[in-house]
């Protein structure tokens, strides 16, 4: 993928998210905090419709969004990322580092906005701090976001399977932090936006930087673009190199010249003689 287009990409994804994200933070603070319209009905929803098999179910989804599977998935998406032990270690670290400082800024903007969650009486799982924006939301779509990019950056085999396979699972985490009571969905949308946000910033400055490593000189199907190192042309075969025409033109007039030239002493020796 090249760098100034991957650079523009992800820099209108940062842009839109970003701008979207604002948005939605100005409308929750200008409510106090409060639930939206559609926060209560997805809530009363939930509350309503718990059989033991789904809440069983939510409360393991909703367990893998945070601790120990998304750092792994951004360990993943680094190892696919780059080439070389070298760039895949690089990859990692890059990627590790966007997850981890995104969960800290989120911290921050949670604090600042300070929204509260839905009543403790609707919940189903432990949770703690603020409500806005969703945590395991935010972390879950980090995880997966880096881990999509990296398989379409590499064109691994595979990759559009496991591409939506980790997106269903972000968006099944987040689903399930509305499902088991502990935020509102627009905490939900928050968290996404958030991560969409975030995770173009990261890319925009992996693209710009020299060399771009891991995506530097790689297309979308995992190829050359061209701005690699040149290829080392081949040698000639057994015939060697082509003639060019020019200078077989030039011989066969030479060799014509010199031939009327020839006749045309002979054609006076003759006249001479006779």
């Amino acid at each position: 993928m090249r760098g100034d287009r991957t650079a523009a990409r992800a820099g209108g994804c940062a842009l839109g998210a970003w701008a979207a994200f604002g948005l939605l933070t100005a409308v929750v603070v200008g409510h106090d905090g409060r639930p939206l319209p559609l926060d209560r009905a997805l809530l009363s929803w939930s509350v309503g419709h718990r059989p033991d098999v789904a809440l069983a179910f939510a409360r393991g989804v909703t367990a893998t969004g945070t601790g120990v599977v998304p750092f792994v998935l951004a360990a993943v998406a680094g190892v696919v990322a780059g080439r070389t032990p070298r760039q895949r270690a690089l990859a990692v670290a890059l990627c590790l580092g966007c997850l981890g400082a995104g969960q800290a800024l989120r911290y921050g903007v949670m604090t600042l906005v300070a929204r509260p969650r839905p009543p403790l009486t609707d919940w189903q799982t432990h949770a703690s701090g603020w409500a806005f924006p969703s945590g395991h939301t935010t972390t879950s779509a980090l995880a997966a976001g880096l881990l999509i990019v990296a398989l379409r950056v590499r064109g691994a085999r595979g990759g559009a399977p496991l591409a939506v396979a980790a997106g269903a699972w972000a968006a099944l985490v987040a689903l399930t932090r509305v499902y088991l009571g502990v935020h509102w969905f627009s905490d939900v949308v928050g968290g996404w936006l958030f991560a969409a946000g975030w995770l173009g910033v990261c890319l925009y400055a992996v693209a710009r930087r020299p060399g771009a490593e891991p995506f530097h000189g790689v297309t979308a199907a995992g190829g050359d673009t061209g701005s690699g190192p040149p290829r080392t042309p081949r040698p000639p075969g057994p015939a060697g190199p082509a003639q060019p025409r020019t200078a077989g033109t030039t011989q066969h007039r030479t060799a014509g010249a010199t031939q009327v030239r020839t006749m045309g002493a002979a054609q006076g020796r003759t006249a001479g003689t006779a």
